[in-house]
C-alpha cells in the first residue's frame, strides 16, 4: 500500500466543492481542509505507483478550482494510533 499526500491550493470560493468531488474519488482517503500556505490536504492510499500516477495526473487534473498541488509520497508510518489499532485486534468491545 502507498501513502501520499497531496496539498492543494484552491480557488476560495470552491474550497467546499472540491473537497466534496475528492473525497468521492476512488484511492483518496481523506480530504482536510486546512489553515497555513495550502487549502486542502488530500491522503490518497492506493496499491501501487501507477494508480497513484493515474489519481495525480489525470483525476485530479479534472477538478476545476485546483490552482497548484504538491505531492508528498509517505516512505514509514509512525502513528500511536496505528500501533494502537494494530494490537487491539480482538479486544473489541
Amino acid at each position: 500500500m502507498i501513502t501520499s499526500m497531496v496539498l492543494l491550493n484552491v480557488e476560495r470560493h470552491k474550497v467546499n466543492e472540491v473537497a466534496e468531488q475528492l473525497s468521492a474519488m476512488a484511492g483518496i482517503t481523506e480530504v482536510y481542509s486546512v489553515a497555513g500556505r495550502y487549502d486542502l490536504v488530500a491522503i490518497l492510499r492506493v496499491k501501487d505507483n501507477e494508480e497513484l500516477a493515474d489519481i495525480v495526473t489525470r483525476h485530479l487534473l479534472k477538478v476545476s478550482g485546483i490552482t497548484k498541488s504538491e505531492t508528498l509520497m509517505a516512505f514509514r508510518v509512525f502513528s500511536k494510533h496505528d500501533l494502537e489499532r494494530m494490537f487491539a485486534i480482538g479486544l473489541e468491545k
